[in-house]
């Protein structure tokens, strides 16, 4: 298994996970299924759910293996 932090991004938001802090809880699958895939790769699929739906789930992660950050937009 794949160790090193993956990077996620989309024109809105970019998830971060950690998988050595990960405890395998299952929140963010279960509750956010159309993101967070476990049965394809990539596992996280930010055109799944509205950005604002991510970041709350991310928020959620009971490791803290899961973080985001939020692109800024330039007018």
């Amino acid at each position: 298994m794949d160790t090193n932090a993956n990077q996620f991004s989309n024109c809105d938001i970019t998830i971060t996970y950690q998988p050595r802090m990960c405890t395998n809880a299952g929140r963010c699958a279960k509750e956010l299924s159309d993101v967070f895939q476990t049965s394809v790769i990539p596992w996280i699929d930010l055109d799944g759910a509205p950005y604002q739906k991510i970041i709350d789930q991310v928020k959620k992660c009971p490791s803290g293996a899961l973080t985001f950050q939020l692109h800024q937009k330039v007018a």
